[in-house]
């Protein structure tokens, strides 16, 4: 494909809004997609409605440049494009089972609008064996069109995603088709890396593997944690000791704390389940995993009970609100997860965060929103960290200590120093330290 060519993105939350932004840096023009004309006309003002650091300077210079425009029609997105992306961000019940119905709209309504070739190359997080399904759909809705599909797992992390895109560790391409394989290459030469050629539903379950793998990871780390508070070891050192290993090594999640959150993990791992059930297979490990996450995003509950045993009428601070530091991103935070619980015992909750600014945000959960970590101290019992912002480790624990009228104090990151926290007088809980 030339590099002048025209490439679509269908979707534009975090993986679309990226893909946008850093093919058009690459020297694609591109055409960016949303069914939203909010989610379009904020991107139209430079502004990518997830926060992603260097996105939106990103955006703003290739809208400049005339590499890169949005539009909430898909007719005129796909015009003459021979390359489009479908990035949909696939939304999650309160099941963590995935929704797909935007996918197959999309999908056909593309299939609709195009009178030429098209290779869709699908990025969104989809369930093994939804591609043929698209390309059954689309081949059904148009058929005098002639129409490709390959799968390309995406591998984007909040706060660095840039990054990962622009230098990836390698780039997955599924498809049955040899030349489309070769095409798909051919596409993202522009970006480079390895590559890594595979069948369609391989690719696909290449995703669920991957992220099931994370997963375990942080499962089992937690429960490794949560052992060693019991008989006196310190997990900060266990996962020192895992990360030297070489055969395991530094770049895995073994670090104990809160379990995974966001929803990505959660998604593949309940994709995984209901392949499990029906080709009568027992998914033992999925279940493993998914129990000890749950149990691990309400430890902060549990040390407060542990520690007040009747909880209600208490007053608590929470410290972070996000699912992780760099963003501004709520969807299946942990945090908001255990503030659930606490309303729901009885509790009364003060929450700060620094990209948080918006009660309406919050669907619902009745908490005050404060606009310093200092003003959740005043009068509190309690103070959870739930989110491991930089800030955080520059705060006054002193003045926040001054203002408190307990002084119980629950570090779910385990990202202050234990010594010097207790050293001010906190009753300092961590997870799997002393």
């Amino acid at each position: 494909m030339a590099i002048t060519e025209k490439v679509c993105i269908l979707g534009l939350w975090h993986l679309g809004s990226v893909n946008a932004a850093c093919l058009a840096e690459a020297g694609y023009k591109v055409s960016g997609f949303d069914e939203d004309p909010k989610v379009v006309s904020s991107l139209k003002n430079g502004k990518a409605v997830i926060s992603e650091p260097g996105l939106d300077d990103l955006i703003d210079k290739n809208m400049k440049n005339k590499r890169l425009e949005f539009s909430s029609s898909i007719k005129d997105a796909v015009k003459d494009c021979k390359v489009a992306i479908l990035t949909i961000d696939t939304p999650l019940d309160d099941s963590d089972n995935v929704d797909l119905s935007g996918v197959f709209r999309i999908a056909e309504n593309v299939s609709k609008c195009t009178s030429s070739d098209l290779l869709l190359i699908v990025q969104s997080q989809v369930p093994v064996g939804t591609c043929e399904k698209i390309l059954d759909l689309m081949k059904k809705t148009n058929p005098s069109g002639k129409f490709e599909i390959a799968y390309v797992p995406e591998n984007l992390r909040l706060g660095n995603a840039i990054e990962i895109f622009t230098r990836p560790d390698r780039i997955v391409i599924g498809s049955d088709n040899p030349d489309t394989l070769t095409k798909v290459e051919k596409f993202y030469s522009v970006i480079g890396g390895p590559v890594l050629k595979m069948d369609l539903k391989s690719a696909e379950m290449s995703k669920h593997a991957i992220n099931a793998f994370l997963a375990n990871c942080i499962s089992f780390i937690n429960e490794m944690g949560n052992l060693c508070e019991e008989v006196g070891a310190d997990a900060t050192m266990v996962s020192k000791s895992l990360a030297s290993e070489s055969r395991i090594g530094n770049k895995l999640p073994l670090k104990a704390g809160l379990g995974f959150a966001g929803g990505t993990l959660a998604r593949d791992l309940k994709i995984l389940k209901k392949l499990h059930v029906e080709h009568n297979m027992q998914p033992r490990m999925v279940d493993a995993i998914l129990q000890t996450n749950y149990e691990q995003n309400i430890i902060a509950l549990k040390k407060l009970q542990k520690t007040f045993g009747n909880l209600s009428g208490l007053q608590v601070g929470v410290l972070g609100l996000t699912y992780k530091p760099g963003t501004d991103t709520l969807r299946r935070s942990s945090s908001i997860e255990t503030i659930s619980k606490l309303l729901d015992n009885g509790i009364s909750v003060k929450a700060f965060d620094p990209s948080i600014h918006k009660l309406d945000m919050f669907d619902g959960k009745k908490f005050t929103l404060v606009s310093s970590e200092y003003e959740t101290a005043g009068g509190s019992d309690a103070i959870l960290l739930l989110t491991e912002w930089p800030q955080f480790k520059q705060t006054d624990y002193a003045k926040i200590h001054s203002l408190m009228k307990g002084h119980i104090f629950v570090d779910a990151k385990n990202l202050l120093d234990p010594d010097s926290m207790r050293k001010i007088g906190f009753n300092y809980l961590s997870v799997g330290r002393k």
